[in-house]
């Protein structure tokens, strides 16, 4: 008899909302056969901080049980100020070598005490100079990390992967899209409090930031500028021109931000000699969906900006996404979509 289908389970905590989507792992290609998305009430995580611990925890325990997902394996991610991924070079060695010297190399870079943070490295090239190679490094807050899986397994599960946001949006894009070598794609993940940045150029991250702004703050100024609640807030975002609010210029002031930080990551880039230009954006996450700020920002960079479709060649489960609902939930699912895709052995 036939084994049953190994399947994998991505949760993507958020501030605003707790994800989970489970993968079917086949040998003719992944298969999503399940999700769930459950909001949190405000507050309840702020800044990465979790202010009602066990009212987490029980949304979690509660979204798996409604989903009825029953593997206690996850793969889980991390993102914000306690994080740190950068492109170093240096000394060529080899692989053992190198997990002993990245420790020296790290404290070069990273702004913590090296003892207070867990580091991986991978190695991006290994011609890029006279004995040098060009190494990934990535270093995360060991308390970060040791939290994070903490909480997991207080909802009785097990943390089989912490991996980093940003990476997961790569992966499920990567999954669905076709990038030339050379083409330099910012990929720009819109949460509630954290926006992540990737630029990737031929699959490696050039440049990854975390911005401290989210969709959350495009409510909060609504809500200040007209009086109005949180709902109705929220409903005039998503529904963009038809909304008797003026959202234009909330989006307007958010885009200002990011193309700011966009443009100093080009110019950090181009001191190094990587790339002066982005060729296209991916918006993900479920501030994505705002009304207006595909084509606000798509003007100020003067690129082609468009919603990751993480379902655009992942298979589904018949009947999983309804037809309207695939659109609205598909770049909100986008980091719990690229932790599922994400086996546990891959380095």
């Amino acid at each position: 008899m036939l084994g049953k289908a190994k399947t994998t389970v991505g949760l993507d905590i958020g501030s605003s909302a707790i994800k989970v989507v489970e993968v079917e792992q086949r040998r003719e290609g992944p298969r999503i056969v399940n999700f769930g998305v459950t909001e949190l009430v405000p507050e309840a995580i702020v800044e990465g901080e979790i202010m009602d611990r066990q009212l987490v925890v029980e949304t979690i325990q509660n979204l798996f049980e409604e989903r009825e997902i029953r593997p206690r394996q996850v793969n889980t991610g991390v993102s914000g100020r306690g994080v740190i991924v950068k492109k170093i070079t240096m000394e060529k060695m080899g692989d053992q070598e190198a997990r002993e010297a990245i420790h020296w190399e790290a404290e070069q870079h990273v702004p913590y005490d090296i003892n207070d943070v867990a580091l991986d490295f991978e190695v991006l090239a290994t011609d890029v100079g006279p004995n040098q190679m060009q190494v990934l490094l990535v270093a995360a807050k060991r308390d970060l990390i040791t939290a994070h899986a903490d909480l997991v397994r207080e909802a009785g599960l097990v943390p089989a992967v912490i991996d980093v946001n940003s990476f997961a949006v790569q992966n499920v894009s990567e999954s669905n899209y076709d990038f030339l070598k050379a083409e330099v794609v910012a990929m720009v993940n819109v949460g509630a409090e954290l926006t992540n940045i990737n630029l990737v150029q031929g699959g490696v991250p050039l440049y990854t930031q975390d911005l401290s702004q989210g969709g959350n703050g495009f409510v909060e100024t609504l809500q200040k500028k007209y009086q109005v609640s949180r709902e109705e807030a929220q409903l005039a975002l998503h529904s963009g021109e038809q909304s008797s609010l003026d959202i234009e210029s909330v989006v307007r002031g958010y885009c200002a931000d990011l193309v700011t930080a966009l443009e100093r990551s080009l110019v950090y880039l181009k001191s190094n000699g990587d790339t002066d230009h982005i060729d296209r954006i991916l918006l993900s996450g479920g501030g994505a969906l705002t009304g207006g700020l595909r084509e606000s920002l798509s003007e100020k960079m003067d690129v082609p900006v468009e919603l990751t479709d993480p379902l655009r060649r992942i298979e589904c489960r018949d009947d999983l996404f309804p037809a309207e609902d695939a659109t609205k939930l598909g770049p909100q699912l986008a980091v719990g979509i690229g932790l599922a895709l994400r086996k546990a052995h891959e380095k």
